[in-house]
């Protein structure tokens, strides 16, 4: 080979070397501009997501907001803020008030054992039926079920008070009520598909809607101020001219069909 070939062959090579050198560089410098990008993605991100996270948590809970929300009043109420409920026959002169919580497993054990027999005493108008809803079991456990349960009552009272009556009795039955500790009421899809079982409620869009949309959220707070301020101790409570009902014990409300009759029977003649 002539020294000049081979100093061409060199001078060649030097310059494939320098070339592949540059196209290096540029694919380092992209890999380094990548980087930086992505790690400017995630600082963003996490600051995003701590700001969004400190957002949430001052912002105030659901049933907190929803005292300043504007007060819907169900249909078949009455009182400046459409929280008596009452009902039955207008010639019936005494009036039985009835304390429950939708959550109380006692409210539920008097419903199964006796609640047929005061909506027949109610539908004979043996006495009118004044309903008084309670919350505090959300107080005293983790939970919103009973205000959940409440608003969904002040729905199913908006469609009818037959349909209202039909609907709590669905609420406390065996196979719908939960376990107080087991806070299935939250769960509006939950309250619907009870609602299914009340031929009023089934398939009833506009109930649907006030149950999803927290419609009477504000009244179920507003009804369960009448608890708070009664002085009630427990759930369920009944009286009848201001005095309370109880079964044999003296104590505790009626629970069975015979102390409740005798109870009734006495404070109807009271």
């Amino acid at each position: 080979m002539s020294k000049r070939n081979s100093q061409t062959a060199k001078t060649a090579a030097r310059e494939r070397l320098r070339a592949e050198r540059e196209r290096e560089a540029k694919r380092a410098k992209v890999r380094r501009q990548i980087i930086v990008a992505c790690s400017v993605v995630a600082v963003l991100a996490a600051a995003g997501g701590i700001g969004y996270a400190v957002v949430q948590a001052n912002k105030p809970g659901h049933w907190e907001a929803v005292k300043d929300q504007k007060l819907v009043k169900p249909a078949n109420t009455t009182g400046s803020d459409g929280t008596t409920v009452v009902i039955g026959k207008s010639t019936a002169k005494k009036t039985l008030v009835v304390y429950e919580d939708p959550r109380c497993p006692v409210c539920a054990q008097f419903e199964q054992s006796v609640g047929t027999t005061v909506k027949k005493d109610v539908d004979d108008g043996k006495f009118k039926l004044q309903y008084v809803g309670a919350t505090f079991l959300d107080r005293n456990l983790p939970g919103e079920g009973s205000k959940n349960a409440l608003s969904a009552l002040g729905a199913a009272l908006n469609v009818s008070p037959e349909a209202f009556l039909e609907y709590k009795a669905a609420m406390y039955s065996a196979k719908w009520h939960p376990e107080e500790t087991d806070d299935k009421f939250k769960s509006d899809s939950y309250l619907i598909q009870i609602a299914d079982t009340v031929p009023a409620l089934k398939g009833n869009a506009a109930f649907q809607k006030d149950v999803k949309d927290g419609t009477y959220d504000r009244w179920a707070l507003e009804e369960s101020k009448l608890f708070d301020k009664g002085g009630i101790q427990g759930t369920p409570t009944m009286k009848m001219d201001g005095k309370t009902l109880t079964g044999s014990d003296g104590k505790n409300a009626p629970m069975t069909v015979a102390d409740f009759n005798k109870a009734i029977d006495a404070a109807l003649k009271g």
